[in-house]
């Protein structure tokens, strides 16, 4: 409960304190000590005899609403930005050939990115582009650029949509390290595919967020059954 509170904003200035906390969830305030251990531990609270407990990490709303690069999504929350790890030109698996609507064996351009809130990685990015649009792109910086408006300036285009699939996985070595989270810790992975507003698609992502300091959000209107 404390850490879910925690999630949503409720301790933006200090957590109550024990006794407050024991009373509150009806437990004894050794329970509420271990409870606080635990937090301490993930890194998510501070505590000091003289200032009292308080929130050290939070999470980030990533909507689900617009079609929007994460520096776009992110403003309001600080400066993103992108550590380029790779930039390749690759032969496209088969997965990626299909759903770009490319033939097998297209060599296409594929670019790894760090994604960085502040100084806090919080996505790793994989990106594979089709090959006219990704060439045009990598002219460009990709350190302090968003792929998307990338894509944009150098089609001439808008872009148009994109289907989006996120699942739950854990970090594999390579993204724990990069990610800099515990081996086997929670990830939101995205597979998305963006299209330019002809219908072409462009660009798919695969994008491993931090479960920790992500909560995808978005508003949903029912339809008439």
């Amino acid at each position: 409960m404390l850490r879910h509170q925690i999630y949503e904003g409720a301790y933006d200035d200090g957590l109550p304190a024990e006794a407050e906390l024991a009373a509150e969830f009806f437990v004894s305030r050794n329970t509420v000590r271990e409870a606080l251990a635990v937090l301490k531990n993930e890194g998510l609270i501070d505590r000091g005899t003289k200032v009292g407990t308080h929130v050290s990490a939070r999470k980030y709303d990533h909507g689900l609403d617009a079609l929007v690069g994460l520096k776009e999504t992110f403003k309001d929350y600080g400066d993103v930005r992108n550590e380029v790890r790779a930039v390749q030109r690759l032969s496209a698996p088969p997965a990626v050939a299909r759903k770009l609507g490319l033939e097998p064996g297209t060599q296409v351009v594929f670019i790894e990115r760090l994604r960085y809130l502040a100084d806090l990685p919080v996505s790793l990015d994989l990106t594979y582009l089709a090959p006219d649009i990704g060439e045009e792109v990598i002219t460009h910086s990709l350190e302090t650029n968003d792929i998307f408006s990338l894509i944009e300036r150098v089609s001439g285009r808008k872009l148009g949509g994109a289907s989006l699939a996120l699942e739950a996985v854990s970090a594999d070595p390579h993204s724990a390290a990069t990610l800099q989270v515990p081996a086997g810790s929670a990830l939101l992975m995205a597979e998305r595919l963006t299209s330019l507003d002809d219908g072409r698609p462009v660009d798919l992502e695969y994008i491993r967020m931090r479960g920790d300091r992500i909560t995808m959000r978005s508003n949903l209107i029912r339809s008439t059954p």
